[in-house]
């Protein structure tokens, strides 16, 4: 089973063609599949195109009335993934966003790489020369600081939060009831693949090309106010990283002695 962890707010216009195109994804790799959505306190109609679909789709809504954030949404996600989960040595968990940044078209690269033995697979976007410069100069700035925060071998960019996990190697994260996840936004992805990469034998990569044209809301993407959070996020994401590590895996987790680290393509 691959849980499709998909946090959102306010993605009403993108959600229900981002759902349709994961079932026609899944039909064609002949995988079982199960959605879960974490609608994060969202204003506009993205309740109703979530009702539609969950009467036709092996879907599950989290709703929450106010926004609890990006970083609480995917630890929320993906608890319920391994709630949900009879079979975590071999069930995954792909995360992936809500505006068709990620396109669904890439999930049968994360499942075969899961499928064939990868612990993590992250996502790692290409840069866009037709995006902004502000919003060039942003990605390039986190994917360098917060490399060094997750500290994964042959992982160049854990930012862009379309990331795989097979489900035991994220386990021995949640196995407390309290929050994970000590930084926010783009530093939490980097943070959750440094951490849970202390419990993976193997972390490999897909590269992708972002898409931004299908968004219709404004970015929430202000380049220097950004910049100055991810500086500060970086160092609380290193710290938890370091912790992890420091802590070392926990009984009856996956890895081994020593993590082997491919990248993939």
């Amino acid at each position: 089973m691959i849980y499709v962890c998909i946090p959102s707010r306010d993605e009403a216009d993108t959600i229900g063609l981002l759902l349709w195109r994961i079932r026609k994804a899944f039909e064609s790799l002949g995988r079982e599949y199960h959605v879960v959505v974490g609608d994060d306190g969202s204003t506009d109609h993205t309740a109703e195109v979530l009702d539609l679909y969950a009467k036709v789709s092996p879907l599950t809504v989290l709703s929450t009335r106010q926004a609890k954030g990006y970083a609480a949404t995917v630890e929320r996600l993906l608890r319920k993934a391994i709630e949900l989960s009879d079979r975590p040595k071999r069930d995954g968990a792909i995360v992936m966003h809500g505006d068709f940044a990620h396109g669904p078209d890439l999930l049968a690269d994360f499942v075969r790489k899961l499928d064939s033995g990868a612990d993590i697979v992250v996502g790692e976007g290409a840069i866009d020369r037709h995006w902004s410069r502000g919003y060039r100069w942003t990605r390039r700035w986190s994917a360098y600081l917060l490399r060094r925060s997750a500290a994964v071998p042959g992982v160049k960019d854990p930012t862009s939060g379309f990331l795989g996990f097979r489900l035991a190697s994220i386990r021995p994260l949640f196995e407390g009831g309290e929050s994970i996840l000590q930084s926010d936004g783009w530093a939490a992805n980097a943070e959750l693949v440094g951490r849970a990469a202390v419990h993976a034998r193997r972390v490999e990569t897909v590269s992708f090309a972002e898409r931004l044209e299908f968004k219709n809301r404004p970015s929430r993407v202000v380049p220097w106010p950004m910049a100055r959070s991810l500086w500060r996020a970086s160092g609380v994401a290193r710290r938890a990283v370091q912790r992890e590590r420091a802590a070392g895996p926990q009984p009856g987790a996956e890895a081994g002695p020593k993590n082997r680290r491919r990248k993939g393509s």
